[in-house]
């Protein structure tokens, strides 16, 4: 018999959460297709599918089906979302499982129908949709059905989404596509535009894990990491050393968008629910929250508390799943503010 699950289908990690096991996979939203006499085969998906990126030579293709938190490539995703849904279910593939898939705030229904028919076509039994605001809130433990204002900054690999909930519904929300991947694609920009040097996605990833930041430190350079790559010039690989006040400074304008984004909800909140905002803060979730210095940046902004969730990286997946595991209860609570369909 198989176990029904959530799924947080992100631009950058899939994560599967399954009722009664908390989170049982947590792997990159990538596959590697292989071209052989015309047919397409999958060769890897996931983390052996991430170490091929920039790495394959013309007949493989290492692909990420999400792109900006939806579905780019529709084919892919779904051999992608099978293959995920089979190692969980592991001997049990056979069988149905009832799923629920985060989708982002305003999805358009092609988008939504996308995910649906990819996850069916996956052999899912039924599938549900819940907006990812929704699911970062309760995964971040919000109490989101109550009658006061909470506010949720999801910053995702593709979308950043920022709402103000209340009573089991979102107030008003604001999707920007300024995300993980917007991060790591200003320090690629930079390390072409002021060190000619051409790194690749992963290399990016790393620098913005290890050196990133949204403002500069309040003294010296900061955090300092070799980076390696091509020269621009030269045609050669070439190592330099880059610092954490020069990576903030080519951060400035994506963090500038997200800080923008929470300014627009703000400046949309009921007299009410701005109070209660003003007592709670603003809780940050999503892998991007974990940027150095970005509750900081927010703070000061605007002038509220700031806090990151306990584990940001799995809120979405954490409140799918509490969702999934009192679906009849929460059909009923949260009617269609959850997507439900």
């Amino acid at each position: 018999m198989s176990k029904d699950m959530a799924i947080d289908l992100g631009t950058a990690n899939t994560l599967v959460y399954m009722k009664g096991s908390g989170i049982v996979l947590d792997e990159p939203s990538v596959i590697a297709v292989g071209e052989f006499r015309g047919r397409r085969q999958v060769l890897a998906v996931g983390e052996e599918a991430k170490k091929m990126l920039g790495r394959t030579p013309g007949s493989i293709h290492a692909i990420r089906p999400m792109k900006e938190g939806v579905i780019a490539d529709f084919d892919v995703a779904e051999e992608m979302i099978k293959y995920f849904i089979r190692k969980v279910n592991g001997r049990r593939g056979l069988s149905r499982p009832q799923i629920i898939i985060s989708i982002p705030f305003g999805a358009t229904a092609v988008e939504r129908r996308a995910i649906r028919d990819a996850a069916y076509a996956a052999g899912a039994k039924r599938v549900y949709l819940i907006e990812e605001p929704m699911a970062a809130a309760i995964g971040a433990e919000l109490p989101v059905t109550e009658p006061t204002g909470s506010m949720i900054v999801d910053i995702g690999g593709g979308t950043t989404e920022v709402a103000m909930l209340a009573l089991g519904g979102i107030v008003h929300a604001c999707t920007v596509r300024v995300a993980g991947d917007a991060l790591d694609a200003a320090i690629i920009a930079y390390l072409r535009r002021a060190h000619n040097l051409l790194v690749g996605e992963a290399t990016a990833e790393q620098v913005k894990k290890e050196v990133g930041s949204a403002c500069a430190p309040a003294q010296g350079e900061g955090r300092v990491m070799e980076v390696r790559g091509r020269d621009l010039v030269k045609g050669i690989p070439r190592e330099t050393a880059i610092t954490e006040s020069a990576i903030a400074k080519a951060l400035n304008d994506p963090v500038d968008a997200i800080v923008e984004a929470v300014k627009q909800v703000l400046e949309q909140a009921p007299p009410e629910l701005a109070a209660d905002i003003v007592d709670r803060g603003l809780v940050l979730a999503g892998g991007g929250a974990q940027l150095t210095r970005l509750d900081k940046v927010l703070r000061d902004a605007t002038g509220l508390p700031v806090v990151v969730a306990e584990n940001p990286l799995t809120c979405v997946a954490v409140g799918a799943g509490k969702a999934l595991s009192e679906l009849r209860r929460a059909k009923k609570a949260w009617r269609d503010q959850l997507a439900f369909s």
